[in-house]
C-alpha cells in the first residue's frame, strides 16, 4: 500500500494575470499567464485540480500540464520553445 502524499500545495488566488501557489506553507510563487500561457483559458476548477507527486513536480491532470517548481521560480531559465 502506498503512503500518503505529504507535499503540501495550495492555490491562494487567481487574477487576470495569473495565480498564486503556496508550497509547504512557506513558499509563495506566482504563476504568470504571460510565462505559462497554457493556464490562460483554464477554468478555476482546472487550476485548483493540482497534484504534487514529488517536491519539485506539479501536475494538473485536467489540463495535462507538468511543471517543475524551478520553472516557476526561474522562468527565464526555461524559455518557451515552439517548433
Amino acid at each position: 500500500m502506498r503512503g500518503t502524499n505529504t507535499f503540501q500545495t495550495e492555490i491562494l488566488g487567481i487574477s487576470k494575470h495569473g495565480f498564486w501557489l503556496l508550497l509547504d506553507e512557506k513558499e509563495e510563487l506566482f504563476v504568470s499567464f504571460l510565462n505559462f500561457p497554457w493556464f490562460r483559458k483554464a477554468s478555476v476548477e482546472q487550476i485548483f485540480a493540482l497534484e504534487r507527486p514529488q517536491p519539485h513536480h506539479l501536475y494538473w491532470s485536467d489540463l495535462d500540464i507538468d511543471l517543475d517548481v524551478d520553472s516557476i521560480r526561474h522562468p527565464e531559465q526555461f524559455p518557451l520553445v515552439s517548433i
